[in-house]
Order: C-alpha cells, then sequence, then structure tokens
C-alpha cells in the first residue's frame, strides 16, 4: 500500500475510533459453560467432555466438522464478508459445505451495515439458515481487540488483524465465558478443513501475539489440539479440567 494511502486510512480510523467509542458486538445468548472456538486449520478435535453445556462457534466453513462430533449446528458462526458471495476457490467452498446447514446467531464481519436486506438474500440463495443476524463492522471488531487485550490495531494490512477463529475466541472471552477450548485454530499451520487449496494463513504473527498476550492475563484459554499446545504453550484441554468445571458450575448452583 502507498505509505501516503496508508498514513491516512491510519489518521481516519483513529479518529473515527475515538469519536465513535463503539463497543464490542453483542451476544445473543448468555454463555454459563464451556465455549468451543472451532477454526477452518486442517487439523481439529473433539473436546473432551463435550456435550449439552457447551456452546460451539464455528468460523467460515468450519462447521462441516461438527457432524462427525454428533453435534447438529453451531450456536454462533462468524463469517468474512468475503465468504458470503466472493469468486475466490475458498469462498465457493465455504458456501458449498454450509449450503443447506444453519447456525444459531450469523455474525458477519466487514459487510456494509445499511446493506443488510441484501445480505439477507445472498444467505438465502446459497441456503443458510440462522435465527439471529448480526454484522459486524471494523470499530467493533478493534474495540473487541482493545477491550480483552488492551491491543489497538487499525487494521491497515493484513499483518496487523487477527484471523477470523482468534476474534470469535475474544468474542466468548468477553462475553465471560468460564473456559474456551479452541481446536483447528494454529498459527503455524496452512490450508483449511474443507478445501485441499492449501492456502496460507495471513495472520499468523497477530494471531500468535493475541494468544500470548492472553496467556500472560491468566484467560481461561485452552486448546484441544496436542501438536497446538506444544507450540504455542495453550494448556491442553482434558477430561479433568472439563469434569473440574461441572463440579464448580454443580456446586454455585447449589449454593445458590
Amino acid at each position: 500500500m502507498n505509505p501516503f494511502v496508508a498514513a491516512k486510512k491510519r489518521i481516519y480510523r483513529w479518529i473515527k475510533y475515538r469519536l465513535v467509542r463503539p463497543g464490542p458486538p453483542p451476544s445473543p445468548v448468555r454463555f454459563t459453560g464451556p465455549i468451543v472456538v472451532l477454526g477452518s486449520a486442517p487439523v481439529s478435535h473433539r473436546p473432551a467432555g463435550l456435550d449439552h453445556g457447551f456452546s460451539v462457534i464455528t468460523v467460515n466453513g468450519s462447521q462441516t466438522v461438527l457432524a462427525e462430533w454428533g453435534v447438529e449446528q453451531p450456536d454462533i458462526t462468524m463469517m468474512m464478508f468475503n465468504q458470503v458471495e466472493g469468486t475466490t476457490h475458498n469462498a465457493r467452498e465455504v458456501r458449498r459445505v454450509l449450503s443447506g446447514k444453519r447456525t444459531g446467531a450469523l455474525f458477519v464481519l466487514l459487510w456494509r451495515k445499511n446493506e443488510r436486506e441484501r445480505l439477507k438474500r445472498v444467505l438465502a440463495a446459497f441456503n443458510y439458515g440462522y435465527d439471529f443476524l448480526y454484522i459486524v463492522d471494523r470499530y467493533e471488531r478493534m474495540a473487541l481487540l482493545d477491550r480483552v487485550t488492551g491491543l489497538r490495531s487499525l487494521e491497515i494490512d493484513a499483518e496487523s488483524k487477527c484471523s477470523n477463529g482468534v476474534y470469535a475466541i475474544l468474542f466468548a472471552l468477553y462475553h465471560r465465558a468460564p473456559a474456551v477450548i479452541m481446536t483447528g485454530i494454529d498459527p503455524c499451520s496452512s490450508g483449511h478443513a474443507y478445501n485441499d487449496a492449501g492456502l496460507a494463513r495471513l495472520h499468523a504473527r497477530m494471531d500468535a501475539l493475541v494468544i500470548g498476550r492472553l496467556l500472560g492475563a491468566g484467560q481461561p484459554l485452552f486448546t484441544a489440539d496436542p501438536d497446538v499446545a506444544r507450540t504455542t504453550g495453550v494448556p491442553l484441554w482434558t477430561q479433568a479440567l472439563a469434569d473440574e468445571l461441572t463440579w464448580k458450575a454443580a456446586s454455585a448452583a447449589g449454593a445458590a
């Protein structure tokens, strides 16, 4: 990007962010149990103890993995605007694997808020259903990163943005999930679970930075993927942790 254009973008976005003072995206549900964030990396694992007390957030086309887990549909799906009507191989594959499926709440990132009706028509065109639809703009996404990690990114280029999977993790933590278990999210991987294109991941550095910041702050972040646990330092989610969280929830309910 031309340095002059980049500088203008930085100034404009910083001023708008300060003036608008946006909040992070709202949640239509209250989370009382662990949240599984299922990303699109080629390798993912069913978290230990997964049952009806867990909530599941999927990213773009990662929902295709849920059938193997015995989960009918996710509670929330985060989808990037260009997956909805883009013409790239990856976007076409996302629509193909999601055709005929549905989610509880659909969050579409960076779609124009004044084009909600067009968004509904495009989603209907590939037969993807939802109970709740919300458009997340850039400034809400910036606010989410800011509120949870204290990091401020003006999102000028791919290197300064998180992946959608990491934004989903931030969303879950912001809305007070007692534990967030990521799977299919690996800053070191390439490719996607729903196609064989082997596309490089553009946000590896920022994802690693944010995950490190969350761990340093003691956030309840875990991974169901042993290799990711080894390379990132994110604690591995185990059956013992699932049992402990269930016991704590039962104790709290009994005390109330």
